[in-house]
Parts: structure tokens; sequence; C-alpha cells
């Protein structure tokens, strides 16, 4: 595939989830909570958990909130993935996709649709967009309980 033609992609999935998310809204119940904000731009998100009867597996992700189309995009994709993943896997693709910003990694290929955010790592600017969602999730489950609703994460001092 050319990198005219990766390109091409890497835009129609953005673009794709961008404008019809899946994954839009709120859990029910929701376990976990955590808005995220990257100054830099204006994008916000509001992140919200359901998880298993023991705490330790995802069962849903959803999100609302407003950015340009890479942000939204990444939640979407996120989410996407997450389900029924167990809070450690959660946070290990954390890391994968902060690596995977960097040029270091790339997912496996059960997980190979989030590789598609490896474009955004050509515009450095536009990488706090993409990582906006995942900082937000690692801070949602590090907490014990639900975030305050007024304490916004922010993705500001990262590169």
């Amino acid at each position: 595939m050319t990198l005219s033609n990766v390109r091409d992609l890497y835009q129609q999935v953005i673009l794709e989830h961008y404008k019809k998310p899946k994954h839009k809204g709120k859990t029910t119940p929701v376990h976990r909570y955590q808005k995220g904000h990257n100054p830099s731009c204006g994008d916000t998100i509001e992140l919200t958990l359901r998880l298993n009867e023991t705490g330790d597996t995802i069962e849903d992700v959803k999100f609302e909130g407003e950015g340009c189309a890479i942000a939204m995009a990444s939640a979407d994709l996120m989410a996407d993935v997450l389900r029924g993943k167990q809070i450690d896997e959660a946070l290990e693709m954390v890391q994968r996709f902060q690596s995977m910003m960097k040029g270091q990694a790339e997912f496996p290929k059960e997980q190979r649709k989030l590789n598609v955010m490896q474009g955004v790592a050509q515009f450095p600017v536009r990488i706090k967009c993409a990582n906006l969602t995942w900082h937000t999730l690692k801070a949602a489950l590090e907490t014990a309980s639900s975030a305050s609703l007024e304490e916004f994460i922010s993705n500001e001092k990262d590169d």
C-alpha cells in the first residue's frame, strides 16, 4: 500500500468514527467517570465506564464531549476495543497507545484498528488530541471510585 493510500485510509477511518461514533453517551450504571481536557486546542471529553460485578473487567465504555475529529475518533476507537478487557489490560493498552504516538509501538492483530491512529504521529501538534481520551481512561481506571464531577484531567504537560 502506498503512503498516499495509507493517508487516505487514515483520514477515512478518522472521519467515519468522528461523524458516526458508536459509543457516544453515558454507561448505565456509571462505575467510573472522568473528565478530560486539552487546553491547547479546547478538546473536552467525559468518559464513563461500567465494570463487571468484581470491578476488574470493563463491560462498557461511552464518551461525550467536543473536539476535533482526531480526539473524538480516538475516543470511539478506544471504546470499541476496551469491552471485555481487564483493568490491567486496559492500562497496558494506554501505555502501548502512547508509545505508538511516539512511533515506538503498534497494536497486535486483534486490536489493529487502533493502528490507524499512527498517522497522527506525523503531526506532532495533534498527538495530544489523540492521547486525550487515553489519559482520561488512565485517570478513570486509577481512581477507586467515580471522580468529582468538577475535576478535569489535563494532558497539557505530556508530549
